[in-house]
């Protein structure tokens, strides 16, 4: 399952199984923390840094990750760091493996967008592969796995690759030119940081 937040011009794509399965892991945490401190707090104090290691984790890898549509680019916000991609640099959309722009810098894949498992390909049906925007299909009309529009990665191309003809149609990328040598990115340093120092202080704990 998915979910897409709109907000005017503003579309952010985030999978819901991911988002589920974070707070699931999460509350695990809490609970299994504060039972242990209620039970025997002198036994549960060693694994408090690695329980703060594991949600920190989860939240990271599957509640934060969105491919965000804006009207000035495309942001991929994965664990580590976040790409933004002005679509005039957009070339080609793929979905091959995950949701992946191709562009003069290179190709980037968005962490919120996989590519379906063979499960859930086989659950497609006719409404999967209708009406979606036409640079979906290939040759003789096909469709990759990838841009089911059931699917995580089909889901978020459908985003991307609509607002990307809008653009295309209305002449605003018939002379594409890049402002700048690299991409804009973010580095979420905030979470690495705080994963370096969870990671030394749970090495620690359980050393003790």
């Amino acid at each position: 399952m998915t979910a897409a937040d709109s907000s005017a011009e503003v579309v952010v794509f985030r999978p819901v199984f991911g988002r589920v399965l974070a707070v699931v892991v999460i509350v695990l945490c809490l609970g299994g923390a504060i039972t242990g401190l209620v039970t025997d707090a002198g036994a549960t104090l060693r694994f408090l840094p690695l329980l703060a290691l594991l949600g920190t984790a989860m939240w990271a890898a599957y509640w934060r990750p969105a491919v965000i549509v804006t009207p000035a680019a495309v942001e991929l916000r994965n664990v580590t760091r976040t790409v933004e991609m002005p679509w005039p640099a957009i070339q080609r959309i793929d979905t091959r493996f995950a949701l992946t722009l191709h562009t003069p810098y290179g190709q980037y894949a968005a962490w919120a967008a996989p590519a379906p498992g063979r499960a859930q390909v086989r659950m497609a049906g006719p409404a999967d592969v209708r009406d979606l925007p036409s640079s979906t299909y290939g040759a003789g009309g096909t469709v990759q796995a990838g841009d089911l529009a059931s699917t995580g990665s089909g889901q978020a191309a459908l985003l991307v690759r609509a607002r990307w003809e809008a653009l295309r149609d209305a002449g605003v990328l018939d002379d594409p030119r890049l402002e700048r040598e690299r991409p804009r990115v973010r580095w979420h340093t905030g979470t690495l940081a705080a994963i370096v120092v969870l990671i030394a202080a749970s090495v620690l704990a359980l050393a003790l």
